[in-house]
């Protein structure tokens, strides 16, 4: 999602949810913030584990 529309939704949502001057500046900053999490890469279940940990294969008979 491009910046500028981040901002307009994040303005709108903070002019129709903030009471104040602080609350609506947080509020923006809030809902900026979590419209920049919908964008961000899911890392792989792999790229999470240290490299010593990483699992072996036992067989068991």
């Amino acid at each position: 999602m491009p910046d500028w529309l981040k901002a307009l939704i994040a303005g709108y949502g903070a002019k129709k949810l903030g009471g104040g001057c602080f609350s609506t500046i947080l509020v923006f900053i809030l809902i900026y913030y979590a419209l920049g999490q919908c964008n961000r890469p899911v890392a792989r279940h792999s790229e999470l584990k240290p490299a010593a940990y990483k699992q072996t294969a036992y067989h068991i008979k």
